[in-house]
């Protein structure tokens, strides 16, 4: 497990629950049913294997990149309310910061019981969620690395403590790269864990700024760590020296809107020519697909789309819509549904029994899959 996440570099954290949480999901795909136990206790206890901070977006990391990312949260909080609020209220910072270390590992709510009297609650600015200035305190807090996250109760809120009780010794006693050198290191983790990359790609994969990751790209060419590669209708790409090209691609996946593989949409869609959005945030009505839409991948192409509900009260994994990639494009050069669809329906029903779910309902007609998938049952 924990040499998958070392690959991947990261896993990209969520709390929409629908079907899994998002940062279960990707092992999922590559391991096949693991428990998920497993994976949490190596975020939330001692001797913690991971950390969570800000990646690719908030994340789950091995706790050696820390080091790694100590330029990042020295730059400070990259949001605009906690940096307000670290600027205009450094008493209630302070005041935060001394609650976790007397009481943590604390929840956002415990903590604000705690510290809020005279401190104003309800201040807005602008950020558009409903967070008190305390929680705004803590998430600068969390930026800059002086706490950190020991972990997530049973409704995925965070519980924060100092980042020294958190990390283990050895790694908060390692040295502090130089900034450039930091970055370059990161580049060179998603070059590895991409295998053939643009620009565009490397930089997105940990959210570096542009000409930093430029520079970057520069250096590792140059080390022959990444070899430039002429990939036809691409921008400039570059090869990671230690990929390999498979004999043979046979596996199939259905890949979590936050897998690394597909998170960057356009390289998504230049990989794989699919055009695809994620619509939780899109109204009902006005949704293409779903509200959670899982690609599937076949034999090294995407060639459907699934809209998946965990019913965890009836105890099934619900179908609510399936379209092949031949029937969005309209293209002949994706395959028949026929030449997956059996497959398709063998990984639901492992994905329904390592949800803990008795059975996989296909309850719509939306999609061209749909009685397809009856049919292999």
């Amino acid at each position: 497990m924990l040499a998958a996440i070392r690959r991947l570099g990261l896993l990209q954290v969520d709390s929409v629950n629908v079907l899994a949480r998002a940062h279960y999901l990707p092992l999922f795909s590559r391991l096949g049913t693991y428990d998920r136990e497993v994976l949490d206790r190596q975020s939330s206890r001692a001797p913690r294997r991971l950390f969570e901070y800000w990646g690719h977006e908030a994340s789950l990391l091995p706790v050696e990149t820390e080091p790694l990312l100590r330029w990042r949260m020295a730059a400070g909080h990259a949001w605009s309310g906690p940096r307000r609020v670290a600027e205009e209220q450094p008493g209630l910072v302070a005041d935060v910061l001394a609650a976790v270390a007397a009481r943590g590992p604390l929840t956002a709510g415990e903590l604000e019981r705690l510290v809020l009297g005279e401190h104003d609650r309800s201040r807005d600015y602008g950020w558009g969620w409903n967070w008190s200035d305390a929680k705004r305190a803590l998430e600068y807090l969390f930026g800059c690395g002086e706490i950190s996250s020991a972990g997530r109760d049973r409704s995925f809120t965070r519980r924060y403590d100092l980042s020294e009780r958190v990390l283990p010794a050895v790694v908060r006693q390692r040295p502090t790269p130089a900034r450039g050198d930091a970055i370059r290191a990161l580049v060179d983790q998603a070059g590895r864990a991409m295998a053939v990359a643009t620009d565009s790609d490397l930089r997105d994969y940990w959210r570096l700024p542009a000409a930093a990751a430029r520079d970057a790209v520069g250096e590792l060419v140059a080390e022959g760590i990444l070899q430039p590669v002429d990939v036809p209708g691409w921008p400039q790409a570059y090869r990671h020296h230690s990929s390999r090209v498979p004999r043979d691609v046979t596996g199939h996946a259905l890949l979590a809107p936050f897998d690394p593989l597909v998170w960057h949409r356009p390289r998504m869609q230049r990989l794989f020519g699919m055009r695809y959005r994620i619509e939780i945030y899109v109204p009902t009505g006005r949704r293409e697909f779903g509200y959670y839409v899982l690609p599937f991948l076949h034999q090294g192409r995407l060639v459907a789309r699934v809209d998946l509900k965990a019913d965890r009260q009836a105890g099934v994994l619900v179908v609510r819509g399936a379209w092949s990639q031949r029937s969005v494009t309209g293209s002949t050069a994706h395959p028949e549904p026929a030449a997956f669809a059996s497959a398709l329906q063998q990984h639901l029903e492992v994905m329904a029994i390592w949800l803990g779910l008795r059975d996989v309902v296909v309850g719509t007609d939306r999609g061209d899959l749909g009685l397809l998938l009856r049919r292999q049952r």
